[in-house]
């Protein structure tokens, strides 16, 4: 009995090693890195560490004049994704902090990359952005 219960923990530990599907952290091209996460009954993206490369800590772009100065750490950069599988997620909404765009969205991945298209209207219409897999960070790092 104890062995079953070693080959468990010894599971989840590789597991936990190599995520696999969309739950995780992700690196977008800017450099920053998102956790994929379950929020409420939908799946958001929420920005954990800042990108290097873009000087922006608050949400500067962003149309409403109110929101401008809140911070990107933290901040939900996708919401309202349903869960389809493991590698799919539909119908949710991508924020773009950099241009202060929101865009109706699909993710999907595929080993350690995640795609996302964003798009208005049809996703005919739209660009895809491809993500690399990352490692766990704390959100405490985000800066």
């Amino acid at each position: 009995m104890a062995f079953f219960g070693f080959v468990i923990l010894f599971a989840q530990a590789v597991f936990a090693a190599n995520p696999t599907g969309v739950d995780g952290y992700w690196k977008a091209p800017s450099g920053a890195i998102v956790q994929v996460h379950p929020c409420d009954r939908q799946v958001c993206l929420k920005i954990v560490k800042l990108s290097p490369v873009i000087p922006e800590k608050v949400d500067a772009h962003n149309p409403e004049e109110k929101l401008r100065g809140r911070p990107l750490c933290g901040l939900d950069i996708g919401t309202g994704f349903r869960q389809v599988d493991a590698n799919h997620l539909v119908d949710g909404h991508l924020y773009d902090p950099e241009f202060g765009h929101t865009y109706a969205g699909t993710i999907s991945t595929e080993g350690d990359e995640m795609k996302l298209r964003g798009y208005i209207g049809i996703a005919l219409f739209g660009r895809t952005e491809i993500w690399k897999r990352a490692a766990p960070v704390q959100e405490s790092d985000c800066r």
